[in-house]
């Protein structure tokens, strides 16, 4: 495998048995970065089990691939990535991520035909064909899925398997008070200039099942799937949060704008909320797996 997944643009090739894509029209030949490195391990391992659920119902979903090569996009501090690596049985994996600090706890965990890189998912574009493209909790930092699952899709070689998992709770008070604060003033100023940063990409699961077929997998599954989380209090809901949605807005805000949000966030979300403990909190999100046809196999048998 080369030292660097996607070192600059080149040219996609076509996916075998793809179809015409009504999703295609006013797609732009650039994809924005994820954003500036505002991740912290420790935060984000707060709820490492909770979060480790979906991880663990998209891994069963997918089929090994003795000897075979994987890429995980988005693969944090590298736990689950190992995870993935044993299941598959690759022979080579590769777990990438922007952020330096999420991999500074990764690389340690590196050998065995496991590594990790550097590198930005949402301009994803391998220079060579994967087994396995596995993406948990990641994509939703991407913009325009109907174009990235083009990309991901023809990085796969005849017979691989795509598989994603993405939150869908943007709807729910803990993500919706998070844009509603955002585009409140002094935030706002600061959220206007890239508004694809802040704006969820993601689809309803049925729109998935129907990109998916218009690309040629010939097996899929796609589900919405609501998680039980039963945390503590309602403020652990901020601690939650702090960990990932709340970083959509702060990768754009001044330094010493982002105390100020995060504590704006917090009242407004206690006067939707309230002070509960236990709080049950319900978290949906969408799994999809799809495989490609073996070229021994045409599309649609």
């Amino acid at each position: 495998m080369p030292s660097t997944i996607w070192p600059g643009v080149r040219r996609r090739r076509p996916v075998a048995g793809a179809r015409h894509s009504s999703y295609d029209a006013g797609v732009s030949d650039e994809t924005p970065s994820v954003g500036s490195d505002k991740w912290d391990p420790d935060q984000y391992s707060k709820f490492a089990a909770e979060r480790s659920k979906p991880f663990f119902d998209l891994l069963a979903m997918v089929q090994p691939v003795p000897g075979g090569d994987v890429i995980d996009l988005g693969c944090g501090t590298g736990e689950l990535t190992v995870r993935l690596h044993e299941h598959t049985q690759a022979g080579t994996t590769v777990g990438v991520d922007s952020s330096q600090a999420m991999l500074a706890r990764a690389r340690p965990l590196a050998g065995n035909g496991l590594r990790f890189e550097a590198a930005d998912i949402g301009r994803f574009e391998a220079d060579q064909s994967f087994d396995v493209v596995f993406a948990n909790a990641s994509l939703q930092w991407v913009p325009d899925h109907p174009r990235l699952l083009r990309r991901l899709a023809a990085s796969l070689r005849a017979g691989g398997q795509l598989a994603v998992q993405v939150p869908a709770n943007f709807d729910h008070p803990s993500h919706s008070i998070a844009a509603e604060v955002a585009h409140e003033p002094p935030f706002l100023a600061y959220m206007t200039v890239a508004p694809a940063a802040v704006a969820s990409p993601v689809r309803p699961p049925e729109q998935y099942a129907e990109m998916l077929h218009e690309l040629g997998f010939y097996q899929q599954n796609a589900r919405l799937q609501v998680y039980d989380h039963e945390l503590a209090s309602t403020g652990a809901v901020i601690e939650w949060t702090k960990g990932t949605v709340l970083l959509r807005f702060q990768n754009l805000l001044p330094p010493e704008l982002c105390d100020r949000y995060v504590e704006r966030y917090q009242q407004r979300l206690g006067e939707v909320l309230g002070d509960r403990a236990p709080y049950f909190y319900a978290f949906k999100r969408i799994l999809f797996w799809a495989r490609l046809p073996d070229s021994t196999i045409a599309p649609g048998n």
